[in-house]
């Protein structure tokens, strides 16, 4: 399969604009630690639909126009007081999440999500899906891949998946457009053991891990390469 698109990266939600997905654009939202591959997760398990919430409150209210939903996310990494579900792919298994609405406001990729609002289509993408995503990306012209970071700066987990489906996306004929995609690239992890290096040793990764075993664990998963087989669309 063959890509011709041409495929930019923010590294972090752009505040301008202008730099933000447009209507004639894809965009790929990537927030390794924990967002994007607990979404996953959470959609492969049967989930109905996800709304990004920018904070608690909103995704409160939120809920009020979606009777039934499921409040989810975090702030400092620990779910929100009162809320359903918390930012781990181990919290979403399918009793808890078929066929249900998640309203989800995560610190940072809930802002990601929101920042590729106007993208014509948005996809989750983190290593555990790397592969599907390349290959839902067939047929498109324009990529942005928003990358979620940390408190609006880079991340380099995040920097390193984009690069990964840079990469891949290159060899299969897109054209990286501007810097930062290049940048990306050569962040880009080789294999699955550099993946998981990169991810445990993330600044991020390393806080999650000196939280407790359970956070350790949602790392070590979210530090696997190709486990999953979908790629969803929001």
């Amino acid at each position: 399969m063959s890509v011709s698109a041409r495929v930019r990266v923010l590294l972090a939600p752009s505040r301008s604009s202008a730099q933000r997905p447009g209507a004639a654009e894809c965009a790929v939202v990537v927030d390794v630690l924990r967002a994007t591959t607990t979404l996953t997760v959470a959609l492969g398990h049967g989930a109905a639909r996800v709304i990004a919430a920018a904070t608690p409150e909103q995704a409160t209210s939120l809920r009020a126009g979606h009777p039934g939903a499921l409040l989810c996310g975090e702030r400092g990494g620990l779910k929100i007081d009162g809320f359903d579900l918390g930012n781990s792919p181990f919290e979403y298994p399918v009793p808890a999440v078929a066929a249900r609405t998640l309203i989800f406001a995560s610190t940072n990729g809930s802002q990601a999500l929101l920042a590729a609002a106007r993208a014509r289509r948005r996809l989750l993408a983190a290593f555990v899906n790397a592969g599907a995503v390349v290959e839902r990306l067939a047929g498109e012209r324009a990529v942005v891949i928003v990358c979620a970071g940390s408190s609006g700066r880079f991340a380099i987990e995040d920097a390193g998946c984009a690069g990964l489906l840079c990469e891949r996306l290159a060899e299969r004929g897109a054209t990286l457009d501007g810097p930062t995609a290049a940048l990306a690239r050569a962040l880009a992890p080789r294999d699955a053991r550099a993946v998981r290096a990169l991810v445990q040793g993330s600044s991020h990764g390393r806080d999650l891990r000196a939280m407790g075993a359970s956070f350790a664990r949602d790392v070590e998963f979210c530090a696997e390469l190709d486990t999953l087989e979908q790629a969803f669309e929001i």
